[in-house]
């Protein structure tokens, strides 16, 4: 009696697997810059699920869905599996960060159907009904960088947006896999390292394959340029890190076989006894300068505070005691802020202004510093950042210890003096507060 519903459950399994396998082989003739990413995801049979969804480890599917959908309309079976994988590589999944569940789910996928829609490859391909059209046109008009979290704060701005019409209209695949921001902060932290690697590796293959020849390619490549401009800002970051002990039990270099050993043989006299120390690289003293010219503008310096002192505390960078100083100079100091603990620097951005308005001269800055390393005021500066939009004068007298001009647009590298470092910051890095968005 049993024989045959195991023959057909093995049948639609092995012809499901079948199926995805060309629908990943079509994409991949279509975009062979996704050759990694179409195939990260191990494919997982869940029955009872009436669309695809992912973990960012497994894609999950109905075997008698994915039957379903191929023989009913095999191009939305690509878009699905695309769109999916899209969501890996724009690390939706992992960069929530506190907002409303439902809304940023709803702006993921219209990112994605954006992207998707906008890409002239004929296994996608499909008419673009009116109110998707209306909402490109939205946010192409009122986002200046479209990702899901500049999406997300336009739709939160109210009552002109039919919030459950546009998520009818986008919704593709499921979103309960993603990792829940409530339970478990840091659930998927290994897949979204490993997401983070592949979207690396998409972003070389297009630029090496030349394949960001049409709008939909470049909305990738301008998302996965934004990625890669902040895994560069957190590696300046670790330039600035200072060598230094640490009391804590060194458990990687402590043989507890040994201890156990001696107190077994002697009673109370362990053969060896823990480290109490080790050496650690964390930041300790540090200065951020802001431009506070009039071409600068306060919510990006606001952001740019915020997005910094993020990326310090997840890389658990502080020393217990530490001392950053935080100051605001146009064309003179304007505002000096030492921050000694992560409580001052919450009250410091809860009440923080911008103080200045004038042109933009980087010396006054670079003087002031300098006098409170003389006076004594700071002992051990490792670096400085200089957070700017680069149209100022430059000191021409190399600092004594390291600095980074850190800028929101194109800048004269032949104006920067040699000894100094440069980065360029996407404006859409820190246009949505304190994370890279998508």
């Amino acid at each position: 009696m049993t024989e045959h519903p195991q023959r057909q459950y093995e049948w639609e399994n092995e012809m499901a697997f079948k199926i995805l396998d060309i629908v990943k082989s079509e994409l991949y003739l279509d975009m062979r810059f996704m050759d990694v990413a179409l195939s990260a995801l191990e494919w997982q049979n869940r029955e009872g699920m009436n669309t695809l969804a992912t973990d960012g480890i497994n894609m999950y599917y109905s075997s008698e869905y994915i039957i379903k959908i191929f023989k009913a309309n095999p191009l939305f079976l690509s878009r699905s599996y695309l769109h999916t994988v899209i969501h890996c590589i724009y690390s939706h999944l992992w960069i929530r960060n506190g907002r409303d569940k439902k809304l940023w789910s709803l702006a993921c996928d219209i990112v994605t159907e954006y992207t998707i829609d906008n890409m002239n490859k004929q296994c996608i391909n499909r008419a673009v009904g009116w109110l998707r059209q209306q909402t490109y046109e939205m946010i192409k008009a009122e986002c200046e960088n479209i990702s899901a979290a500049s999406i997300y704060e336009r739709l939160k701005l109210g009552d002109d947006i039919d919030t459950d019409s546009l998520i009818r209209e986008f919704y593709t695949d499921s979103h309960k896999y993603w990792p829940d921001e409530e339970k478990n902060q840091s659930a998927g932290q290994s897949a979204a390292k490993r997401w983070d690697k592949i979207s690396r590796r998409t972003s070389i293959d297009m630029e090496r394959r030349g394949d960001e020849n049409n709008s939909g390619e470049q909305i990738m490549f301008s998302r996965l340029k934004a990625e890669k401009s902040r895994r560069s800002y957190r590696e300046f970051l670790k330039k600035f890190a200072v060598l230094k002990e640490e009391m804590h039990c060194n458990e990687d270099e402590f043989d507890m076989n040994y201890y156990t050993y001696g107190l077994s043989l002697y009673g109370n006299m362990p053969l060896i006894e823990p480290l109490e120390s080790r050496e650690v690289k964390k930041i300790q003293d540090f200065v951020i300068v802001v431009d506070t010219s009039y071409s600068t503008s306060g919510e990006l310096v606001k952001n740019f505070l915020k997005e910094t002192f993020s990326i310090l505390s997840q890389e658990n960078s502080f020393f217990k005691k530490c001392r950053i100083r935080i100051i605001q100079c146009d064309d003179m100091v304007r505002m000096d802020e030492e921050i000694t603990d992560m409580d001052r620097l919450n009250q410091m951005l809860e009440g923080f202004t911008i103080a200045g308005g004038g042109n933009t001269d980087f010396r006054p800055a670079f003087e002031y510093v300098d006098n409170l390393l003389e006076c004594g005021e700071i002992k051990e500066l490792k670096g400085l950042l200089y957070f700017t939009d680069g149209k100022g004068t430059y000191p021409v007298k190399r600092p004594p210890y390291d600095t980074v001009f850190l800028y929101l647009q194109d800048f004269n590298r032949m104006e920067v003096p040699p000894w100094a470092m440069t980065l360029r910051l996407e404006p859409e890095e820190l246009a949505a507060g304190n994370e890279v968005d998508y």
